[in-house]
Parts: C-alpha cells; sequence; structure tokens
C-alpha cells in the first residue's frame, strides 16, 4: 500500500494513495461521545503526538441490525464482500476522497440517510473515487443516530446553556462541516466551496443545515435525494414537545429515570428498545428540532420565508420513492413536496434550482426506481450490487456523475439540464 501523510489541526494522518486518489478513512472530527459525553455537544477533539493512521472505516453508531432485513438487507447491507463495520459510539469519524494532484478543489459533504436511526459513512453503495477522479474532494460524515443522536430530555435542556436537547446527531453534523471548512486545505480544498449532499434522512439534515444559523457561511451549494421538500407529512422538523414525549417513552422502556443512569446504561439496551417504541410511533420517531438554537423554526416556515441559505440547489426523487406506484411519480406527496421547495426558493432567490426525477426500473426483481436505488449510479458502484447491470445502466451513471460533480464545480450540472422556474418547471429524467 502506498501511503501519504498530511498534517491537519490535531496532528499528522497518514491516508492511502490509490491510483490518482487520496483516501483517508476514520478521520476523528471530535472526541468519543461517550460516558458523560453521552447526549452533550460533539467535543472538539484533542491533538494528538505522533501520526495517526487513516486506513480503515471506523465502527458505525449503535443500531439495529438492517442486514436482516429482507430486502434492505440483500440491497445494500448482506454482501460479505463489504461487511458490514463494528458497532461503537465512538463513531464520529469522516471518510475523505481527493484527488492526488496538488490543487483547490470544490468539496463534497455527504450525508448518509437512514430515518435518523440507521446507517453509516462507508456503506458499500457509497465511495469517493469517481468524484476525486473528476476533481471534486469527497467528504462523508458519520453522526449520532437513534437515541444517541436525537434523545430529548428535560434535564439535558437545564444542564445547557442554550437549552438545546435532542439535537445531538445535528450538532455532529455542524461540528463536522466547521472541521472540513478549518481543515480541507490540507487535502488540497477550496472551503469557500463546501456543497452540502445527502440523501432521504441525509438530505432533511442538508434542509437542517440550510436553515440554521450555526451553519450560515460554510455552505456554498446544495443536493438533496429523495428529499421531502416542504409542506408535505414527509418533512420531519419535530417539535420540542414531541421530541421530550418521545424522550419520556424511552425513558419508560429502558426503564431509567434519571440523566445519570441513561448516560450509563449499555449501548446496547438503547438499541434494543427501538422495536417497542417504534410501536407507538407512526412515521420518523428521530429527526432535527426545534430548539431555537440548532433551528430555530420548522423548516418549511423558513425555506417560504427565505430565512435559509441562499445557494443554488439540485433535488430530486427516485421513481418509486417510498413505494409510490410505477409512473405515478410526478403526483406523489414527495415530489410535490420537492417542487413547492423549488417555486418557495425562487420567490427569494436568483439562485438556481434544477430538479430531478430517476425512473430507471433497476434489472433485477421488480422494484421499479426504488427508494436508495440512485445511489449506486451517482457514486458509481454498479458493479457492487447483486443485481445484473446493463449497458444502459453504467451510461446513466456516467452522465450523472457527470451533472453532480458539474453542478459542484460550476453550479451548473450541464446544458442539457435548465434550472426550475416559474415560467418552465424543467425536470431532468434519468430513465
Amino acid at each position: 500500500m502506498d501511503t501519504v501523510e498530511i498534517r491537519v489541526e490535531e496532528g499528522i494522518l497518514r491516508g492511502e494513495k490509490k491510483r490518482e486518489c487520496l483516501i483517508f478513512k476514520g478521520v476523528p472530527y471530535a472526541e468519543p461521545p461517550v460516558n458523560e459525553n453521552r447526549f452533550r455537544a460533539p467535543v472538539a477533539k484533542k491533538h494528538w503526538d505522533g501520526v495517526k493512521d487513516a486506513l480503515q472505516f471506523p465502527p458505525m453508531c449503535p443500531q439495529m441490525d438492517m442486514s436482516k432485513d429482507p430486502f434492505w438487507g440483500k440491497e445494500f447491507y448482506g454482501d460479505p464482500k463489504y461487511p458490514l463495520p463494528k458497532q461503537s459510539e465512538d463513531c464520529l469519524y469522516l471518510n475523505i476522497w481527493a484527488p492526488a494532484r496538488p490543487g483547490r478543489y470544490p468539496v463534497a459533504f455527504w450525508i448518509h440517510g437512514g430515518a435518523f436511526d440507521h446507517g453509516f459513512g462507508s456503506e458499500m453503495e457509497f465511495d469517493g473515487e469517481q468524484f476525486a477522479a473528476s476533481g471534486v474532494i469527497f467528504v462523508a460524515v458519520q453522526y449520532r443516530v437513534g437515541v444517541f443522536g436525537f434523545y430529548a430530555d428535560e434535564a439535558l435542556r437545564k444542564e445547557n446553556p442554550n437549552r438545546s436537547t435532542g439535537n445531538y446527531g445535528i450538532m455532529d453534523q455542524i461540528a463536522a462541516l466547521q472541521w472540513v471548512y478549518r481543515n480541507i486545505r490540507s487535502f488540497g480544498g477550496d472551503e469557500s466551496r463546501i456543497t452540502v449532499m445527502g440523501q432521504s434522512a441525509g438530505a432533511i439534515s442538508v434542509q437542517t443545515l440550510l436553515a440554521s444559523p450555526l451553519s450560515s457561511g460554510l455552505i456554498h451549494s446544495a443536493i438533496m435525494h429523495s428529499a421531502a421538500g416542504i409542506d408535505t407529512d414527509l418533512i420531519h422538523t419535530r417539535t420540542m414537545k414531541q421530541a421530550l414525549q418521545t424522550g419520556s417513552d424511552i425513558r419508560v422502556l429502558s426503564k431509567i429515570k434519571t440523566v445519570a443512569d441513561m448516560r450509563r446504561l449499555p449501548a446496547q439496551k438503547l438499541v434494543e428498545i427501538l422495536p417497542a417504541l417504534y410501536e407507538k410511533k407512526e412515521g420518523l420517531t428521530f429527526g432535527p428540532v426545534v430548539d431555537d438554537h440548532i433551528l430555530c423554526e420548522n423548516i418549511s416556515d423558513a425555506v417560504k420565508e427565505g430565512r435559509c441559505a441562499d445557494v443554488p440547489m439540485m433535488i430530486g426523487v427516485t421513481g418509486n420513492d417510498l413505494s409510490v406506484e410505477d409512473g405515478a411519480w410526478r403526483k406523489s406527496m414527495i415530489f410535490e413536496g420537492v417542487t413547492k421547495l423549488a417555486e418557495a426558493r425562487n420567490q427569494h432567490s436568483s439562485k438556481p434550482v434544477y430538479v430531478y426525477a430517476f425512473t430507471r426500473k433497476l434489472p433485477g426483481d421488480d422494484r421499479g426506481a426504488f427508494h436508495s436505488s440512485d445511489l449506486w449510479y451517482v457514486f458509481g458502484t454498479l458493479s457492487r450490487c447483486w443485481r445484473k447491470m446493463e449497458r444502459r445502466d453504467y451510461s446513466i451513471s456516467y452522465t450523472m456523475i457527470r451533472n453532480w460533480t458539474d453542478f459542484i464545480k460550476n453550479d451548473d450540472p450541464g446544458k442539457e439540464w435548465r434550472a426550475y422556474t416559474d415560467e418552465e418547471k424543467f425536470v431532468r429524467q434519468y430513465i
């Protein structure tokens, strides 16, 4: 293995040089959120002596085992060639792919999906090598999920000078974004050109960061895959009352009364209560909270009133997102939310919004263009999928990689893709 060393704020990192790409796996951006740091804002990483290896993907936040799901397990989590990482609360890390040639490259900051209760930054469908080959630095962030990232408790509000609770996963994302802003030059990046990019819960996270005062000035542009948009039942901004009620349900199920005891409870116990917790809830159980610190209002209201970052956007859906019937995606709730977001943004901004629909029916079982299926194409990882992909699939993937990286580099995905405006409601389709 050819290795390379670079210096960041906290010390020296050793990564891998692979062809024309530099890869740094498991780059810490905060101290482990364990023991007394559980249910607290992320703590800045301390300086280390010597050289820290960044050669292995990090552990993922404790969560339910998705490899046992009959569909998603086979699709994304069950391939023995890409084993799941171990689980640990020590999970606040970045994976970074950068062009090997010196330069000042734009940055894609990727936030994984997973309903805010599962997922990690090295899933088999994610890979930044194609982005790096196209002149874009790709950063995949890990953040706390489930109870660890979104537990709310009145006692936690009292110990926090900002009176915030329930947004620890979002705080992680912001801390990671700030770390990237301060350190990405060491990897050849341009901190003034960071595109925040996410899918599903990751796309909701992008919408949250665009609306949060704490990420102001850090974001140049945004890409949202399978985003809920605005004004739908799918967009998930919890009120503090809702978050505290979920926190109460968690304490009842775990038979714990105090924050001190919640911090001492083994992580696996907090995972084991999730099935019973989900029986009590409809829709997403976890997600961003309006806490008057990280988020001051509902995301939909922030967009409609022009109180979110004024940046170029790319936003879209898959044809069968959330089990939408074939051909019905234009009338689906999720696509309606996307177009409402685009129209609201156009009322307050001259920055372009580009809308897409991925409607390619994947070969294999008849699941159509299912939720998350576009990720194989955007990251150029079709060969990792169990499905027998066709020449058409590789052609679509090539085009999507070019469109995505062109947008990140130029704020424009290409001449064949026009912005969504009041005059022309243009939707780029990948069929």
